[in-house]
């Protein structure tokens, strides 16, 4: 059985970035989030931003938000303990490509795995693999959007995937090909701030379980969807600086612990998490149960039962 942390939009840029640079890398989480996910054995983020203190806006006009964190933020993720982060996003490229091969760059230095992007499409589509035990998991990011930020032959970008349309057949080729055990594919689709995922979301989903995904982990909505079987429509946000939805409650999340094994997904953990301004801790009691009754209603949408165990929601599929 291999244990994988999952977290959502992780953005370090902004406000988050600013206070990074007053409370030091260990100041934006607490020990409490830490400790959560200390015994799993891999643990992926969507990094929804790029790190870097190069580079230039992107030309793109009518884009609002541009997402860039200090090379400091890597010790927060180190801290963090994070193996592995994707990059296949709306803001990996918010400052170009320079600052994208700098995102990159000092990922790797610090020993964090990237997927999703890169220096050309190849780069940005390829698989990463990790081996726990005598398991070996395989690593798949892709977003589908912006198509601007998307990969070419010879230019640095994103995976970038109109599923929309349908699954692209390189990215149902990667699924199949794969030879290890556990295949993990994270995809940012979708729009912002909705409850339940688009029907081409759904059909999408079901596809690359079809060519052997063990888990699709969802991310873009900012909001936490439902599970259906393997299948994390949207695991939320995990740090950012955004305004906040009195009922949507984009504040409140939850911090993730899939078991897997070869033959799937076997349990699932969550933990509920409260994103205050630039600082995520563990939810109050008060918070806890809005993230339970939440999680419990989004996931009975599809048939999939919630059980609190006081500490944590568990979802045997």
């Amino acid at each position: 059985m291999v244990r994988v942390a999952l977290a959502g939009d992780t953005m370090l840029g902004r406000g988050v970035g600013e206070r990074l640079l007053e409370v030091g890398p260990k100041g934006l989480f607490t020990r409490g989030v830490q400790d959560a996910v200390a015994d799993a054995d891999l643990f992926l983020i969507n990094l929804e931003c790029c790190i870097s203190d190069r580079g230039e806006p992107w030309p793109r006009p009518g884009k609002p938000f541009f997402f860039r964190a200090p090379p400091v933020a890597v010790r927060t993720l180190e801290w963090l303990g994070v193996d592995c982060v994707t990059l296949a996003n709306n803001h990996a490229l918010d400052y170009g490509p320079v600052a994208l091969v700098d995102t990159v760059s000092l990922l790797q230095e610090a020993g964090i795995v990237c997927v999703g992007a890169g220096a050309d499409v190849a780069l940005a589509r390829a698989a990463a693999t990790f081996n726990v035990g005598t398991q070996q998991i395989a690593i798949i990011g892709v977003t589908d959007h912006p198509e601007d930020f998307a990969a070419g032959p010879e230019s640095p970008g994103v995976a970038y995937a109109d599923l929309s349309n349908g699954v692209p057949d390189w990215l149902l080729k990667t699924v199949r090909g794969s030879e290890a055990d556990v295949v993990i594919v994270t995809v940012h689709w979708g729009p912002n701030m909705t409850t339940e995922p688009l029907g081409y979301i759904r059909s999408a989903a079901q596809e690359l379980v079809s060519a052997g995904a063990s888990l699709v982990v969802g991310h873009s909505a900012h909001v936490f969807h439902g599970v259906w079987g393997s299948v994390l429509f949207d695991v939320g946000d995990f740090i950012d600086d955004y305004a906040v939805d009195s009922l949507l409650r984009n504040d409140l999340s939850v911090l993730l612990v899939a078991s897997l094994d070869g033959s799937g997904l076997r349990q699932l953990e969550a933990i509920p998490i409260a994103l205050d301004y630039a600082l995520t801790r563990l939810a109050q009691l008060d918070e806890y149960a809005w993230v339970r009754d939440r999680l419990t209603s989004a996931c009975a949408a599809f048939g999939t039962t919630v059980v609190d165990t006081g500490e944590r929601l568990v979802i045997t599929p």
